[in-house]
């Protein structure tokens, strides 16, 4: 089949581009940047450089294609400490410019990357770009079949604790203890997406992706075993500090508010509700195994 990924070679992109080269596919890898090409053809694929801003581009991209997979990076929006960055509207319009794309093109398939959270209209911070982005690809017509990929927290957005811990000792956030909530890698995501291109189509679907369930207080001593901090602690501090520090460092304003409401979503359970509901089979990949990733990252911050 041919098959067009956007999201470049990222840590779901790759893994996904790779496996479908080797199971045979046409693969055609989009990315934004130029420098990308050569590692992109050195996988097998095919490289479309252009932005995800441009319909035509994205179009021309998307035709003849049998399945495209869709996803959308607070990246591609902006820069995290530019303040005038509006993420949510400018991501919600990546989602409009894949739904132009996909009906002009006449695709008839689609796996979108979502997120946890999705299912929410309000409540789940950052993270309604998501829900708006799958609203948007709903509006499709009928015989466009699309899958939603709703994956949960990444286990490489605790690399953003590297840091904090160096500097202070300890990981820092608004929510913490000992409930356990679900947590993913992206090579486990990579595995779905792949499985999901090969089964068939039928309407609208949505399934979770998630790896291991542990709590706050096991990542800090899972984590903190791994680089030689055995006595490593998850402290909770009120969103209103959280929020202030992460201001006084130039933090874009509107991300900023809405990790902070996302993370207090993720402490009173409101984020999980529909992934308890619908709750997948977990993963190969396990805190210990993310452990040691982390471990070497750390070792060479």
């Amino acid at each position: 089949m041919k098959i067009v990924l956007t999201g470049s070679l990222g840590n779901i992109g790759k893994p996904l581009a790779t496996a479908l080269v080797a199971a045979g596919h046409q693969v055609t890898v989009i990315s934004s940047q130029e420098e990308r090409k050569a590692a992109i053809e050195a996988l097998g694929a095919t490289a479309a450089i252009g932005s995800m801003f441009d319909v035509a581009f994205l179009t021309a991209a998307f035709k003849g294609a049998a399945i495209v997979y869709l996803m959308e990076t607070m990246e591609a929006a902006g820069n995290l400490f530019d303040k005038d960055v509006d993420f949510i509207g400018s991501i919600s319009q990546i989602g409009r410019n894949y739904k132009q794309a996909v009906e002009t093109a006449g695709v008839k398939h689609v796996v979108h990357l979502s997120s946890i959270g999705a299912h929410l209209e309000k409540g789940n911070g950052i993270l309604l770009f998501h829900h708006n982005v799958e609203s948007i690809l709903k509006e499709l017509p009928a015989d466009v079949h699309i899958k939603f990929i709703r994956p949960v927290g990444f286990y490489t957005n605790l690399f953003s604790f590297i840091g904090a811990i160096k500097n202070t000792g300890s990981i820092v956030s608004n929510y913490g203890g000992d409930q356990k909530e679900p947590w993913v890698s992206p090579r486990d995501i990579a595995a779905v997406i792949a499985e999901e291109m090969e089964a068939p189509f039928d309407g609208r679907t949505v399934r979770y992706v998630a790896s291991d369930e542990v709590s706050p207080n096991d990542i800090a001593k899972a984590l903190g075993q791994a680089i030689g901090l055995p006595g490593l602690q998850w402290k909770v501090i009120p969103d209103e500090q959280l929020l202030d520090q992460w201001l006084s460092i130039g933090f874009n304003p509107q991300a900023a508010a809405g990790f902070i409401e996302m993370q207090r979503a993720q402490g009173n359970g409101l984020l999980y509700e529909d992934y308890y509901q619908h709750k997948p089979a977990l993963g190969q990949v396990k805190l210990a195994n993310f452990a040691s990733e982390f471990a070497a990252a750390y070792r060479e911050a």
